[in-house]
């Protein structure tokens, strides 16, 4: 029997505002003019920060659980919800000036975004199976729209409907692999299958188990954008509005790895020496098939698309370790990438004016000589991405060998090395072609007059050096949310 209990609204309180607000939102917009559409931009990023406020001010909350179970709060969602938001932000932020010259700074855009957050975070406090589609359902369903925003585009319709087409059957295999997991135990809640999965030889639902075991890694396996389930990124990034991309590429990927953890660990870690084996191929996959295709690349957002699976196979290695340290080495890792990524894509949309999309390699050709400054940032962010010491790219990938490698998987620490150093290949002739290019003609760079844009991308830029020296209380903080998380789990 499920009983409502009016302290749970509590517990929801960040979720609730942010449905509230965006709801609020949605009718406001109604009744404005396309040129009033800085009032949505506001009311946006209003809500936002009114959300982070709720989830800092619970983030050092004992874990709780809400409506029997199905939705949970720890600090594990506290941090991923956080970093969420701030993505979300940055994608308001970056995107004003690009998104009002291709004349699609529509109030849909916001919407979508805002219910695609609001997705996020029930996805990454996801207590049981229900909460799990439920989420990931919102999220999706707005990234499909969000893809096929701009309807002029051709490009964009290709995407979107690959996109759907690819994201329904990845959709689809999910839920059949939830299906055997209930059939199997009974029951939609992911701590009560934690505690009655078992995987032993005796077990009279061994087959099922792995059925949907197998079900549950390649829906996880798309959602996160690994080899072999990589088929949509590099169209959907290079289709997508750049604006919806940076959102696509930071913050969906913060979620899918709050689902994985829910489902992986949350839900099946006795099955750990299972999933950790089928992780362990994806990783080296991805890590093989994401930097040695991104060398053919001409097309940045297209070889960042190629750069993403390579930093999901990164990502993957601190799942394998199994234990707190390795976790909370995956989700330093994926905030590092989160940052980078907005960083890059920033970039990307900040060069890029109405006409001109600015997102081939040669497009930044003598930047340096046209502006100094946002040519060191995407150069610090490249380097980031590569792993150059000191910047936090380095320290991450650095976390994540440690964690591997105390877990015995020498062999596969030396394999992500090896790629890593291939990766540095289309990393730094970004660098090259921005310093030592001479420019495709004499004409000045025109950048967007939005201040907060460039005073935003700078800081997140310069974000990449100052935790590249000060990135120890960031993993503290994974390491503390992930040992209490997993200590209190059954």
């Amino acid at each position: 029997m499920i009983a409502f209990n009016s302290a749970d609204l509590a517990t929801l309180a960040p979720e609730i505002f942010l449905l509230g607000a965006t709801c609020a939102i949605l009718l406001i917009d109604l009744f404005l003019k396309p040129s009033q559409r800085n009032v949505t931009h506001v009311l946006a990023l209003l809500a936002l920060v009114v959300t982070a406020v709720l989830l800092w001010r619970g983030a050092s909350a004992p874990r709780l659980l809400a409506f029997n179970g199905m939705f949970v709060r720890d600090g594990v969602a506290a941090i991923l919800k956080l970093f969420i938001v701030l993505t979300t932000a940055l994608v308001f932020l970056y995107s004003r000036s690009y998104m009002r010259e291709r004349k699609l700074l529509v109030g849909e855009f916001y919407l979508l975004l805002l219910f695609a957050t609001l997705g996020m975070m029930l996805l990454v406090s996801a207590g049981s199976l229900v909460t799990v589609y439920l989420g990931l359902e919102l999220l999706t369903l707005s990234s499909y729209a969000l893809v096929a925003l701009n309807r002029d585009s051709v490009l964009s319709s290709e995407a979107a409907i690959k996109y759907f087409v690819l994201g329904a059957l990845a959709s689809g295999m999910l839920l059949y692999g939830m299906s055997m997991l209930y059939g199997a135990t009974a029951t939609l809640d992911l701590a009560k299958i934690h505690a009655v999965a078992d995987f032993s030889a005796a077990s009279p639902h061994r087959t099922l188990l792995a059925f949907g075991l197998v079900f549950l890694v390649a829906g996880i396996g798309f959602k996160l954008g690994a080899a072999p389930f990589h088929m949509w990124l590099p169209d959907v990034y290079h289709g997508a509005p750049t604006s919806i991309t940076l959102f696509i590429s930071s913050g969906s990927k913060l979620a899918a790895v709050g689902m994985a953890y829910r489902l992986l660990e949350g839900a099946l870690g006795g099955m750990s020496g299972d999933w950790t084996l089928m992780l362990s191929v994806l990783a080296v996959l991805s890590l093989a098939v994401g930097n040695v295709v991104a060398i053919a690349q001409t097309n940045l957002k297209r070889m960042l698309a190629y750069s993403t699976i390579s930093h999901i196979g990164f990502l993957l290695l601190g799942f394998i370790n199994g234990t707190a340290a390795g976790l909370a080495a995956a989700l330093f890792y994926m905030i590092c990438y989160a940052l980078m990524a907005a960083a890059a894509f920033g970039v990307i949309m900040l060069l890029a004016r109405a006409g001109f999309e600015a997102e081939e390699i040669d497009d930044f050709k003598g930047l340096n000589r046209r502006s100094p400054w946002y040519a060191g940032m995407m150069a610090i962010t490249m380097f980031s991405l590569a792993g150059v010491p000191p910047l936090f790219g380095f320290f991450a990938k650095l976390m994540v060998l440690k964690v591997v490698i105390d877990a015995g998987h020498l062999w596969l620490a030396i394999v992500a090395i090896i790629f890593a150093i291939v990766g540095l290949f289309y990393y730094l002739r970004v660098v090259k072609v921005m310093y030592f290019d001479a420019p495709a003609d004499d004409s000045e760079l025109a950048l967007p007059a939005d201040l907060p844009f460039r005073w935003a991308l700078s800081l997140n830029a310069l974000a990449l050096v100052v935790l590249g020296v000060a990135w120890s209380p960031l993993l503290d903080w994974c390491n503390q949310a992930l040992a209490a998380s997993l200590s209190a789990s059954p």
